[in-house]
């Protein structure tokens, strides 16, 4: 026995059975405790309420749901508008990181100073404190819908919400999916083509924009082709409130722009270092060359900071992510509303709506982990 100890490979074997059983056992011990405590109270553990109707109503959901729903129904729409709000927040929070990150390295003393004392103010205030302060400003000073602000005569903004017109398929929609998801495949291979080219004659193709006219004109034209199969449901003021459309709620919009400028303050942090981790002796080669600055740093700069911007950004997203569960202080029916919120109190079923909202949880990061490693991996640079 003291052989194998001595053995640096045995060692390490040995060590990590060890860990292994005691993990093992204080899960088993844990199991137990809860097992017996369920038993002296009576309970059992089970999921049959997920298939009992939930009896609440859910101001917003991305797909039809009604208060006769079952309980699985309703967490199911409380994930999606969950994953909405992540969704949105991660593409603004982005862009915004992104702009004030290069802001505040700007030569523009009053600009970097802006986005500087933005950034402290930003992240040095609880993000539960800025979900209220937004919430608050949207249903204290936008007008009632009597007095809505018109954009159009087809979109209105007031305190209980964005109105805009919904979209309704009509037969022949289908064409336009085909066109659409053929523009997207083009714009994968003309990627790689224009990459091809530069990477051979170093002559750079405007990728964006042609990418952009295909996918942009391909729906548009499929959209006349096939009769124009899209029909808009304009909303309208009846009674004391809008009615059809596709209704934004307050609490969506509040929940995503907080969580979003919130979450932008890190990120700014995040991309500011990345960029000064880039040795200057690169711009100065860049702007030797004739390169304006903007090519310098969409060329040269951000795509070797990105090793270094990309494993502190996934911790954003996925912070971004678990902080959408403060929803539930004003009232916007996410995972946590839902399924671990009313049909909690509702069923009693305290443990296992609580290992479903873990579990649940636990997936979309793990998800949103798994995909920034295997685009970090995609974009790492490769020694020649």
């Amino acid at each position: 026995m003291l052989t194998l100890w001595r053995n640096e490979k045995s060692r390490e074997i040995i060590i990590q059975v060890i860990v292994f059983l005691i993990l093992g056992s204080s899960i088993a011990w844990l199991a137990g405790n809860v097992a017996g405590n369920f038993e002296r109270l009576g309970k059992d553990l089970s999921y049959e309420f997920l298939g009992i109707p939930a009896g609440y109503d859910i101001n917003q959901y991305l797909i039809p749901y009604n208060n006769r729903d079952t309980h699985l129904r309703a967490a199911i729409v409380g994930l999606l508008n969950t994953g909405l709000v992540a969704i949105c927040g991660i593409i603004v929070a982005t862009i915004f990181g992104l702009f004030l990150g290069v802001l505040r390295l700007s030569k523009n003393w009053l600009a970097s100073k802006i986005a500087y004392w933005y950034v402290e103010f930003t992240r040095n205030v609880p993000i539960l404190l800025h979900i209220l302060l937004w919430h608050g400003i949207i249903i204290n000073t936008l007008p009632h819908p009597k007095k809505a602000v018109d954009i159009g005569e087809m979109a209105f903004l007031t305190n209980r919400g964005f109105y805009i017109p919904k979209p309704i398929a009509e037969p022949g929609i289908e064409l336009m999916y085909l066109f659409f998801v053929i523009s997207i495949i083009f714009a994968i291979l003309f990627n790689k083509y224009a990459k091809k080219i530069q990477e051979n004659t170093g002559k750079q193709l405007p990728v964006f924009w042609i990418n952009l006219i295909v996918i942009t004109i391909s729906p548009i034209l499929a959209f006349y082709l096939s009769g124009m199969p899209i029909s808009l449901s304009i909303p309208a003021l009846k009674g004391f409130n809008f009615r059809g459309g596709l209704q934004l709620s307050p609490e969506l919009i509040a929940l995503t722009f907080a969580l979003a400028i919130y979450t932008a303050a890190f990120i700014a942090e995040i991309v500011r270092a990345g960029i000064l981790a880039i040795d200057k002796g690169q711009r100065e080669a860049a702007e030797s060359i004739g390169l304006k600055q903007n090519k310098v740093m969409s060329l040269i700069i951000l795509p070797q900071a990105r090793r270094v911007i990309i494993p502190p950004l996934t911790s954003q997203y996925l912070n971004l992510t678990k902080n959408s569960s403060l929803a539930i202080a004003i009232g916007y029916m996410d995972l946590v509303a839902t399924l671990g919120g009313i049909s909690l109190n509702q069923t009693g079923r305290e443990m296992e709506t609580m290992v479903l909202v873990l579990l649940i949880y636990l997936s979309v990061s793990l998800s949103i982990s798994a995909f920034m490693n295997w685009y970090n991996h995609r974009v790492k640079l490769v020694d020649r």
